[in-house]
């Protein structure tokens, strides 16, 4: 993922220099339990109590565009804060409940109103660039009670980038004004842009100023009142302030019509059905609507965006079980595929969108992400996602509209992606801005020799070789598919030259595995790493090469007892805490487990599978987070988490559903008009699962597999078309 930590670059005279674009950080993100709400371009963290910047410094705050439109929101109860009962986001995602009461409030040293006599009820959710609260108040006592609540505000309109730690010489200009139903703070930016945060009250306060408003509530014996807050987010954008109960009305319509049409899972096992209800509610709270269709935001708080990999990946792990992700990520990409050069943007014609942003600091140059190029990935991961998607849906219509896309892809692949001409694809950045690693696996330090010094470009990623292998394959279809058969025939034969050359370069018998990568100088990084198993996910490693990485990828090493590290325990650089040099990833585990399958080994994707969701029975929520330290499991204690991980992350709530495909052998196919199930293993925490509305085409099927033993069996429940129903083994 890009800008994350990537650890320290080099240290000169004592003073250590970091990378661009490193996440700072003073608190951890798992130091307290984080409460998160989106919606569109919209996002929120808030504390458990529901407020925002009370412990100082940290990623909190209500964000719109890359920017923090509000940066300080505090409740007082006759101006101490409130004892904390419950918080929970709600099982949808829609709306964060928070439980408080009154702590003792004391009048000239004698305690006026005892603690818990009055309930407070927080409600909160994001509707169209507008934050919605309301407060809800019940007097518990027998007789009358009278307090006053404080609200404490501030908008600082700090760009994303300023928030995780980048330093800026110049900003612009903060006006505060008062009017008749609340506050306004007005930002206007270094690029001409006028950022507005509008705070709205019911009942009108008392009293308010740039930092506080007052209200003062008089209650009757058992009464109850409340009050209501809006905070509206407006730059570019006309703000859209309804009433509290048509947004929240409104707000849960729209999820239930994302939903509506997916399939769905239900198992024996209640926690594994915690688990995937918590991924499919984080899933459906991170996919945005686009002017192409729905595309899922990577990961909150720092990667609520488009990012190509990220979207491309979650939709192909989401594609059995809703395909309309796909398309709609597959259908933005083609709008903002690259049409020149541009090396500031690390941009050449046909290359696949890294990430977009729209915050000042974008838009204005000081980072290179407003459309940034800087992924060797995405360009043959789009290429492959648009077969699978084929594949899977016989969508002519949509393919046809992307042909061009993904022709233009195909030719980036060549030209710019392989400068040298030896087959293999490689990257280095284009100035010094840009991203100094650009597959999967970011960090300024994660490409190494077996020294553990770092490997100098233009470098060829191991699993990068997989996805152009995988692209070619899938376009050569596509191209016969619409009558091209000089093209089918030579992607067929590039295809197998490259699966040819990658085995001769790449593979380290010694290791058991393939080569992390080869450097500017075609010298094999002889690391261990979760990388070869994506050369299994992609099917560019031969047959006899398949038992060995698998093995290689589950000894103690690499497998922590939560799931596969990224790097091996042993290798040079490897650390369990780092962001990539060792640490377990859900999204790589759920694309090696598709790998495993892939070439027979069911039981071993099980095994994986088993561990991750051990890992997520351990989680806030039951919530797969972006990733968590490589420690190696110990009894009676669940993953170590990683500081700064984003959660929740698209990926990494996509896992599940990928492990459950791998497990379950599924496959959908529009040619031939079936779903099969091809050697079916299920973990020993499964005793049956029940999809229900699996669709293919026309067709839809509830279904039910059972473990007996070893074996599983498939039961048709119900059925609607003709689509054929294979179990195979």
């Amino acid at each position: 993922m890009t800008e994350a930590p990537r650890g320290v670059n080099h240290i000169v005279d004592d003073v250590i220099e970091l990378p661009q674009y490193y996440i700072e950080t003073e608190t951890s993100l798992v130091q307290s339990a984080l409460r998160s709400l989106k919606h569109g371009d919209a996002f929120a963290v808030f504390d458990e109590y529901g407020d925002i910047g009370v412990a100082g410094p940290g990623p909190e705050g209500l964000y719109f565009n890359d920017t923090r439109f509000l940066s300080r929101l505090k409740l007082l109860v006759d101006g101490k804060r409130p004892l904390l009962l419950s918080s929970v986001i709600q099982d949808d995602n829609v709306a964060l409940s928070v439980d408080l009461t009154n702590p003792d409030i004391h009048v000239d040293g004698a305690i006026s109103m005892p603690r818990d006599t009055i309930c407070i009820e927080r409600t909160k959710f994001l509707w169209r660039g507008v934050l919605y609260e309301r407060i809800g108040f019940r007097n518990f006592a027998d007789s009358p009670r009278q307090f006053r609540i404080d609200i404490g505000f501030g908008a600082d309109f700090r760009d994303l980038f300023e928030v995780r730690g980048s330093m800026r010489e110049k900003r612009g200009q903060i006006a505060f004004m008062r009017n008749q139903t609340g506050v306004e703070f007005q930002y206007d930016g270094l690029d001409r842009v006028r950022r507005v945060t509008k705070l709205v009250f019911w009942p009108e306060p008392e009293r308010a100023d740039q930092t506080s408003a007052r209200f003062r509530f008089d209650l009757g014996p058992h009464g109850r009142g409340s009050m209501f807050l809006s905070v509206v987010c407006a730059d570019q954008n006309p703000p859209h302030l309804t009433h509290f109960s048509i947004a929240f009305r409104d707000r849960r319509r729209a999820i239930r019509a994302k939903t509506a049409a997916i399939a769905t899972v239900n198992s024996s096992n209640d926690l594994f059905n915690e688990v995937c209800c918590r991924a499919t509610s984080d899933l459906y709270m991170l996919v945005s609507r686009t002017p192409q269709g729905l595309y899922p935001y990577a990961g909150i708080p720092w990667f609520s965006t488009a990012f190509g990999r990220d979207g491309v990946i979650t939709a192909m792990m989401l594609l059995w079980l809703d395909p309309v992700i796909a398309k709609g990520v597959l259908k933005f990409l083609a709008a903002t595929q690259a049409k020149t050069i541009d090396p500031a943007a690390d941009a050449q014609p046909g290359k696949i969108l890294h990430e977009t942003r729209n915050g000042e600091m974008a838009r204005l140059g000081e980072v290179p992400f407003r459309l940034y190029y800087g992924s060797v990935d995405a360009t043959p991961l789009f290429v492959m996602l648009a077969g699978m998607y084929f594949d899977r849906t016989g969508d002519v219509e949509t393919i046809t509209a992307i042909w061009p896309n993904i022709k233009a892809a195909l030719q980036w692949i060549d030209e710019f992606g392989d400068k040298d001409g030896d087959g293999f694809v490689e990257y280095a950045r284009e100035t010094g801005d840009g991203l100094v690693n650009q597959g999967w696996k970011d960090s300024y330090d994660s490409i190494f020799h077996a020294d553990g010094a770092l490997a100098e470009g233009p470098i060829a990623l191991c699993e990068v070789q997989g996805y152009v292998y995988a692209a070619k394959s899938h376009a050569a279809k596509l191209a016969g598919y619409f009558g091209e058969r000089d093209l089918e025939s030579k992607l067929i034969a590039e295809a197998q030259s490259l699966q040819k050359a990658f085995d001769a370069a790449f593979w380290c018998e010694d290791l058991g595995a393939f080569a992390l990568a080869l450097d500017g100088r075609k010298k094999p990084c002889r690391v261990r790493a979760s990388n070869s198993g994506h050369a299994l996910f992609a099917g560019i490693a031969s047959p006899e090469r398949a038992p060995r990485v698998v093995r290689t990828l589950l000894r103690r090493s690499s497998f922590s007892g939560w799931g596969i590290r990224t790097v091996a325990d042993g290798e040079a650089r490897y650390n369990p805490i780092s962001y990539h040099n060792g640490s377990v990833w859900p999204h790589d585990n759920a694309m090696i487990a598709l790998g495993f399958a892939r070439y027979g080994f069911a039981r071993e994707a099980a095994q994986v599978f088993s561990a991750m969701f051990d890992a997520a029975a351990h989680q806030d929520l039951r919530r797969l987070p972006e990733l968590f330290c490589g420690f190696i499991r110990r009894p009676h204690r669940g993953p170590t988490s990683y500081p700064v991980a984003c959660a929740p992350q698209a990926w990494a709530a996509a896992a599940p559903f990928a492990f459950l495909q791998a497990c379950l052998g599924m496959e959908l196919s529009q040619r031939n008009n079936a779903i099969r199930f091809i050697d079916p293993m299920m973990p020993d925490f499964l005793d049956s699962v029940t999809l229900t509305r699996l669709t293919l085409g026309a067709s839809q099927v509830k279904l039910k597999l059972e473990r007996h033993g070893e074996d599983v069996t498939l039961n048709l429940l119900e059925r609607r078309g003709d689509a054929k129903l294979m179990l195979v083994k």
